[in-house]
């Protein structure tokens, strides 16, 4: 494994490239500078293999441990920095750093008109509830995964972590409302997940699942607004035969995704 410059000093915190990288932990230092953050060895495994990885600072004790990682960093073109065990925690976001932290460079993603399984997230402010849906519908096949109106940025620190790795597998798109980028999909049924709506198992039965679809998630304590929940075809609410109040948001997601997908599945 060969480092970014050979035989200099381990970077500290007060490092120029510790510094800059540590700017991408807010919003408007990743918009700027086009760049976010993705740390532990998953997050970084994926990134590499993506192709989108720009710096990537590691502690000495990952230099041992996640050597293979380093290496095939530097296979991909990234430059590679060991750092002080104070340098690492200041860039990362978690309280037991994992010891790899990558500057990312912005996935340059579209959305894809012919789509047939799209989830888009409206108002969900949660980072780890985003994130999970995100890895759900990776886990499920979906074509795309949209973050729309008042939605967290899929680039924060936890969202990166809590999709593990599924931020790299499938187009991830930021929109800035929700209601134009229905027009995309013109072929697909509009679905809105939402308590008290059809039964999704019912709908499942009489054949009305195989359709392409675009779910609309909203936020897990307040639900998809009236005026966007009114954008689609129909609600559709999954049924709790239990003694549960409500399903979390990202476990509702996952249910609505793969009914979807098998559904789609068994037509084709």
């Amino acid at each position: 494994m060969t480092a970014d410059e050979p035989g200099t000093d381990a970077l500290t915190a007060r490092s120029s490239r510790v510094v800059a990288a540590r700017k991408l932990q807010r919003r408007r230092g990743r918009d700027k500078a086009e760049r976010f953050l993705a740390e532990g060895p998953q997050a970084v495994r994926e990134a590499v293999a993506a192709g989108v990885v720009d710096d990537l600072f590691y502690d000495l004790d990952a230099d041992t441990r996640h050597s293979d990682l380093i290496d095939a960093a530097v296979a991909a073109g990234a430059h590679v920095h060991p750092c002080t065990d104070d340098a690492l925690a200041s860039l990362a976001e978690t309280v037991t750093p994992q010891g790899l932290v990558a500057v990312c460079r912005f996935l340059d993603q579209r959305l894809p008109e012919e789509a047939v399984l799209v989830a888009v997230l409206h108002g969900i402010t949660d980072p780890g509830n985003a994130g999970t849906v995100l890895r759900a519908a990776d886990a499920a096949g979906a074509d795309c995964v949209v973050f729309g109106t008042d939605s967290v940025d899929p680039y924060n620190g936890k969202c990166v972590r809590s999709s593990a790795g599924s931020l790299f597998h499938l187009p991830v798109v930021r929109a800035a409302d929700t209601a134009d980028l229905l027009d995309v999909f013109p072929h697909a049924q509009i679905l809105a997940a939402a308590a008290g709506g059809d039964d999704l198992y019912g709908l499942d039965a009489a054949g009305d699942l195989d359709a392409p679809t675009v779910w609309l998630f909203g936020s897990e304590a307040h639900g998809l607004d009236d005026a966007t929940a009114a954008l689609a075809h129909r609600r559709v609410g999954v049924p709790i035969w239990g003694k549960a109040e409500s399903l979390n948001l990202a476990v509702a997601a996952g249910v609505c995704l793969y009914a979807s997908a098998a559904a789609q599945r068994r037509a084709s």
